[in-house]
C-alpha cells in the first residue's frame, strides 16, 4: 500500500505516484519484487529482502538518487522473535519492506508515524523520524525496568538470598543487554548516513530531526551500556560473596581440625605400647587419657571463642 501526502493522505496504487509529491510505502518483499523495477531500485538490493537478516549489524547502502539499509527490530518484551524490514529512501519516497513483521506490530508503527504530523506540514525528514521513534517509542521504559530489576539482584546478593539459576539469569541479562546494544548500533548507522546526505536526498534545514532522533537513540544505547557494566559488576560481586562463602566453611574446617588434632596426637603417643609407659599398668589410665582429652578440646574451644575463631 502507498500513501500520497498533501492536504490529506490518500491512499493510492503504485502507477499514481508522483515524484513531486511526499509518498509513503508499506510493502510486501513478494510486492518488492513487482515493482521495484519501477523505482529503479538494484536486483541486489531487491534480492536481499527476500530473506530476513539475522544481524543486526548491516549496511547503508548509497545509490545515486536512493539510500537503502535492512534493519532487524528488537522487542523488548519479547525475545524469541524479531522483525525485519528494509528501508528504500528516495526523493519524496520511503518505502518500507515487510521481510518479516510477524504480528504487524512494525507496519501499525509505520502507520502511526503517517498520523504524527499534520500531513500539509509533514516532510520526508519528519516521516523518518516518526517511524524510527515509533520504534524506539517503549526502549525508555524497558531501560528503566531492566535497571530497578539489576538493583533487586544486587540486594539479593548483599542479603545472601540468591537462588541456584543466578548465574543463569545474569547471563540472559548480558545477552539482552548486548542485543540492544546492536539494535541501537544499528540505528545509529542509519541516522549517520541519513545526516551525512552524501546523494543530497534531504533538506539540510529539515535534518535537525534526524539529529534529535540520533540523540535519543544515543541515550538509550549509553543507558544500555551502563547497565552491562552494572551487570558485570553484580557477577564480580556475587563471585566475591561465593568466594567470602568457601572461605569461611573453610575457616570452620580449619578451627574444627585444630582443635581435635591434638587428640590425634594423644591416641599417637599411647599408642606406642612401650612396656615402660606407666599409664599400660596404672588403674586410672583410661579415665585419665579420657580427662585430658575432653580437657584439650574444652580449652581449645574456650581460646577460640575469646580470639573470635567462630
Amino acid at each position: 500500500m502507498f500513501y500520497k501526502i498533501d492536504k490529506n493522505i490518500v491512499e493510492i496504487d503504485v502507477g499514481s505516484i508522483d515524484e513531486n509529491c511526499l509518498t509513503a510505502g508499506f510493502i510486501t518483499s513478494q510486492e518488492l519484487l513487482e515493482t521495484g523495477k519501477v523505482f529503479g531500485f538494484s536486483d541486489s538490493t531487491i534480492n536481499s529482502c527476500q530473506k530476513a537478516n539475522k544481524y543486526f549489524r548491516s549496511d547503508v547502502e548509497i545509490h545515486n538518487n536512493y539510500l537503502f539499509t535492512e534493519l532487524r527490530i528488537a522487542d523488548p518484551d519479547n525475545y524469541d522473535r524479531y522483525d525485519c524490514v528494509a528501508l528504500y529512501i528516495k526523493k519524496n519516497l520511503v518505502i518500507v519492506v515487510d521481510v518479516e513483521d510477524y504480528d504487524s506490530s512494525t507496519k501499525n508503527k509505520f502507520l502511526e508515524a503517517l498520523k504524527r504530523y499534520p500531513p500539509d506540514s509533514l516532510t520526508i525528514e519528519k516521516l523518518i523520524f516518526a517511524f524510527l521513534d515509533a520504534l524506539i517509542s517503549n526502549d525508555f521504559k524497558y531501560i528503566e525496568d531492566k535497571g530497578n530489576e539489576i538493583t533487586s539482584l544486587e540486594e539479593a546478593v548483599i542479603k545472601d538470598s540468591v537462588d541456584d539459576n543466578f548465574s543463569l539469569e545474569l547471563l540472559h541479562l548480558k545477552k539482552e543487554l548486548l542485543t540492544m546494544h546492536n539494535y541501537y548500533e544499528q540505528l545509529l548507522d542509519i541516522t549517520d548516513a541519513i545526516e551525512e546526505n552524501e546523494n543530497e536526498i534531504f533538506n539540510d534545514d529539515k535534518l535537525i530531526y534526524i539529529m534529535n532522533v540520533s540523540n535519543k537513540i544515543s541515550r538509550l544505547r549509553e543507558d544500555t551500556d551502563s547497565l552491562s557494566s552494572s551487570v558485570n559488576h553484580l557477577q564480580d560481586a556475587y563471585s566475591a560473596s561465593l568466594d567470602i562463602k568457601l572461605n569461611k566453611v573453610m575457616k570452620r574446617f580449619t578451627v574444627i581440625t585444630s582443635i581435635f588434632f591434638p587428640l590425634t596426637l594423644i591416641v599417637g603417643w599411647y599408642g606406642m605400647n612401650f612396656q615402660s609407659m606407666p599409664e599400660f599398668t596404672w588403674e586410672y589410665g583410661y579415665v585419665f587419657v579420657i580427662a585430658l582429652s575432653v580437657l584439650v578440646v574444652t580449652s581449645l574451644i574456650l581460646i577460640g571463642k575469646k580470639k573470635k575463631w567462630f
